[in-house]
């Protein structure tokens, strides 16, 4: 398959500042303490390991965001894997989800490499950031309401410090229902009554474009709900979207836990 064409690298005197002020967050979230439930599931996983994984350390705390701090596209997952981000420590790293994420990713130009295992294997992020609603893995991937909202102003956090992002990809209904609430509360909604998710669904909501994907789970791709070309078309709209928008040029290094 070919690989979209990715949006141009730029240069701006603004990224340094963008990419200390993500560390800042970064730092906050990984010794949050704020969801017993959470902080007591993800311990609690990392006792009763697959065996594929017995003898390895696991990450326990909470998953911060990733990627380049001059990003016109934010993606934004549910929660970290039990077994993957819960593990590895990065968002999407070492679980099935993420392989077929990271794969798509690259085939668009937005990933130097199709695979991501650790935090140490070298993956950058180009001109797109990765984050999540909740930072903590939920027992059956069901953070409550009360869950939610107490990890969302990590999300409106980055939002306001990601200022050249145009684009955001919310990957399943409950990353499309928090995002709304995370741009509500910047003072960004639809002017249209509240936009429904589904797989490709577009709503302008303030100055941001909110567009749908199905969340690579196995239980979507296993079963055909979500193919590797459906993935395609998401990533290639996000990237025409990003592309055509207006803004100045911009560069900096790229945020990772880096642990």
């Amino acid at each position: 398959m070919m690989r979209a064409k990715a949006p141009p690298e730029r240069t701006s005197s603004g990224g340094e500042e963008r990419r200390r002020a993500l560390a800042l967050i970064l730092s906050e979230v990984v010794v949050c303490t704020r969801c017993p439930r959470l902080v007591a599931w993800r311990h609690a996983t990392a006792l009763d390991l697959p065996r594929r994984y017995r003898g390895e350390p696991y990450w326990q705390r909470p998953v911060p965001g990733m990627g380049d701090p001059s990003a016109r596209i934010l993606l934004v997952g549910l929660a970290p894997a039990a077994h993957g981000g819960n593990r590895t420590g990065r968002v999407f790293t070492g679980d099935r989800s993420g392989d077929v994420l990271f794969a798509a990713l690259h085939r668009a130009g937005l990933a130097s490499q199709p695979r991501s295992d650790s935090a140490t294997d070298g993956l950058v992020l180009h001109d797109l950031y990765v984050a999540a609603v909740n930072r903590c893995a939920p027992p059956d991937n069901r953070p409550t309401p009360q869950e939610r909202d107490a990890c969302l102003p990590y999300l409106v956090r980055e939002l306001g410090v990601l200022t050249e992002m145009s684009v955001i990809v919310a990957l399943g209904a409950f990353a499309w229902d928090g995002a709304l609430r995370a741009l509500a509360a910047t003072g960004h909604r639809s002017k249209a009554s509240r936009p429904r998710f589904g797989h490709g669904a577009e709503a302008d909501v303030g100055r941001y474009r909110l567009l749908g994907s199905f969340h690579p789970s196995q239980q979507n791709t296993f079963t055909g709900r979500l193919t590797p070309a459906m993935l395609d078309g998401i990533f290639a709209r996000a990237c025409e979207l990003a592309s055509s928008t207006a803004a100045p040029p911009s560069a900096s290094s790229p945020i990772d836990p880096g642990h």
